[in-house]
């Protein structure tokens, strides 16, 4: 991939959050494993099966580029083949560098601007499901109705705006300068949306997300529990270290044999 621009980016330093060290061609291997494996996890909650949704991992060289599941292909199909590199103008290329064809649009105008405005994230996820989309009509946070929500009671945002399409790169400005510094956006009448400092934690902090938005929807009018109650259980829950533990129980159960993306 050599005729790919240098990043303004730092470069990628070789550790994780729970203590990984690894090369860089070692950690763009992982990044575009655990994302494919991120989508096949997807799939297996019947999720993005109208072609919705995208799950990012930034390139670890050229940082102001990131991988996607080409579009068009079933994210129970996915495979580490089938991750296509996006540059900061929309091009796509295929793994060798070559030009290739096209992404989803919509996740190349929230993916880029967001990865450009938060150099600590090295990854994104979206897709519309069964309640987090509901629960966005809402346009309100989430509460501390659970156990799971002390994750993103104090870590959440809302982007209260009608651009659902999202078909302007500056519709995915807004969604960065609304994420702000958080983890879990919820996107007005849309749906959900993490950041991970990790693949594994963004993937993970949606499945959860997605967990919290079902308790909203079905209790909405639920008893939270207090402020100091919260902060209590977010002292545990809330880590970038947490969302990458999910990941793993979730692949252990939906994807038991992970080679299948190899």
């Amino acid at each position: 991939m050599t005729d790919i621009t240098a990043s303004p980016y730092p470069p990628f330093d070789g550790v994780e959050p729970h203590g990984t060290v690894r090369s860089i061609a070692d950690e763009r291997a992982h990044r575009k494993r655990i994302c494919a494996l991120g989508y096949r996890i997807f799939g297996a909650m019947r999720w993005g099966m109208l072609g919705d949704g995208h799950i990012s991992a930034r390139d670890p060289e050229f940082s102001d580029h990131f991988w996607l599941l080409d579009w068009g292909i079933s994210f129970s199909a996915a495979t580490v083949g089938k991750l296509v590199l996006v540059g900061p103008g929309g091009e796509v290329k295929d793994g060798d560098g070559n030009a290739t064809g096209t992404v989803n649009t919509a996740g190349y105008n929230i993916h880029y601007p967001l990865l450009a405005a938060r150099a600590d994230v090295v990854s994104a996820a979206h897709t519309h499901t069964a309640f987090g989309t509901p629960w966005s009509a809402n346009v309100e946070p989430f509460r501390a109705l659970s156990q799971e929500a002390c994750a993103f009671v104090f870590d959440q945002a809302l982007f209260d705006d009608e651009e659902v399409e999202v078909l302007s790169i500056d519709g995915g400005k807004r969604i960065a300068a609304a994420l702000g510094d958080k983890k879990l956006c919820i996107l007005r009448n849309h749906g959900l949306l993490t950041v991970g400092r990790s693949v594994e934690s963004a993937i993970g902090w949606f499945v959860m997300a997605e967990r919290v938005a079902e308790v909203h929807v079905k209790a909405p009018l639920g008893r939270a529990i207090s402020d100091e109650a919260a902060a209590l259980a977010a002292s545990t829950l809330a880590a970038d270290a947490v969302g990458w533990r999910m990941f793993q129980w979730l692949q252990r159960s939906l994807v038991p044999d992970p080679s299948v993306v190899d």
